[in-house]
């Protein structure tokens, strides 16, 4: 499950930071006196951004395919049919 985890984090890794490329360079064309700063702050907040949600939906999506949820779901239909 790990090994799975980790190369679909790979790739979504490469299309953050194709993300935060696209955004730098638009960044850049709407305004000819952006700062340095300003560039590497839009990277790194769009980069990571798009990485932490894109991380947290593999999770749910191999934690659903890994059956642990299906475990939780007969616990509380026998909760409540007692």
């Amino acid at each position: 499950m790990m090994r799975r985890f980790w190369r679909i984090f790979r790739l979504l890794a490469l299309l953050s930071m194709l993300i935060a490329a696209i955004s730098v360079i638009l960044v850049a064309r709407g305004d000819s006196t952006v700062h340095v700063h300003m560039l590497i702050a839009t990277a790194l907040g769009i980069g990571l951004t798009v990485l932490l949600g894109t991380a947290l939906m593999t999770l749910v999506f191999l934690s659903a395919d890994s059956g642990h949820d299906d475990q939780v779901r007969d616990f509380h239909q026998e909760s409540d049919e007692e």
